[in-house]
């Protein structure tokens, strides 16, 4: 994810760091779903990247200084941020629509569809290894999404097109993270979506109606923020190929997550779905983070 070379002898500091990362993530989401019910989703959102702008900004510019905003490609930094503000709205809106255990199995299809993307437009070659992953991967999101099932309906298609989108963020960060240092991408893309999701915030702004809803919007921009960091020292402290399998605990997490909250267990064909994004998607991962070709990162919201 980084420009720091990683650290040898570290990679289970990495393991653990990257697995609390996902951990983060997952409570995030559900944070989401359950103050979605209580205040709009796009004040939620602004809250998330306003506190992740405010924390960075404040931890790190008395540390890195003027270093910290300096980047060659000021416009490539702005599209990343509102790439990742876009998923960032799609996974809050269809999280209160469906389970967050399954949200996050179907958005764990992102590097199979980075590898799509990247054949289909970036012309790079793909095995037929990779392709039957692709397939698999794609076939286990549609044993959850069950289409004509009646279990998701049309909420299933948000995670789905969310995919793409996030596919490209992962895309274009590999080309920046030759030249940018990660800490600048993760001040910029704060700011790049406080600033986008401000523009919208008077036309959606409420009252916070009590302490409880207020605090769980302060859980949704520390887990965004705590999530990140954890990201960059995972990345810092072990090599990508090492931890890329362990991306897929998320699932876990956020299963773990809805069952204490909502009392949900998927059933069996989601479960068998879930199993077929892991086992394909944490295969592509490790394929591609071992050839050092895209960049590989858990979803968060």
């Amino acid at each position: 994810m980084g420009a720091a070379a990683p650290r040898p002898g570290h990679a289970l500091a990495g393991i653990g760091f990257l697995v609390a990362a996902t951990a983060c993530f997952a409570v995030l989401d559900t944070a989401v779903k359950v103050v979605g019910a209580v205040v709009s989703v796009l004040l939620a959102l602004w809250f998330r990247y306003a506190f992740h702008a405010v924390v960075v900004t404040a931890v790190m510019l008395p540390i890195r200084g003027r270093s910290l905003v300096r980047t060659e490609h000021p416009r490539y930094q702005a599209l990343r941020g509102v790439l990742l503000l876009s998923v960032s709205l799609m996974s809050f809106v269809a999280v209160q629509y469906m389970p967050v255990g399954e949200f996050t199995a179907i958005v764990m299809v992102t590097p199979l569809a980075v590898t799509l993307l990247a054949a289909l437009f970036l012309r790079e070659r793909v095995t037929v290894l990779r392709w039957l992953l692709v397939a698999g991967g794609f076939a286990g999101a549609l044993l959850v999404v069950r289409p004509g099932g009646g279990f998701l309906g049309w909420a299933a298609l948000i995670p789905l097109a969310l995919v793409f989108i996030y596919a490209w963020f992962q895309i274009l960060t590999a080309k920046m993270a030759r030249t940018e240092d990660p800490m600048t991408m993760h001040f910029y893309t704060g700011w790049v979506g406080t600033l986008v999701a401000s523009l919208v915030l008077p036309l959606v702004w409420q009252a916070v109606p009590d302490a409880r809803t207020l605090a769980l919007l302060c859980l949704i921009g520390l887990m965004g923020t705590v999530g990140h960091f954890l990201l960059i020292l995972a990345f810092q402290r072990a090599p990508a190929s090492a931890i890329a399998p362990f991306l897929y605990t998320q699932i876990g997490f956020a299963m773990f997550c809805g069952w204490v909250v909502y009392d949900h267990v998927p059933g069996t064909l989601e479960l068998t779905g879930m199993g077929l994004i892991v086992l394909c998607g944490a295969t592509a991962s490790w394929l591609t983070a071992r050839e050092k070709r895209l960049p590989v990162e858990p979803p968060e919201a």
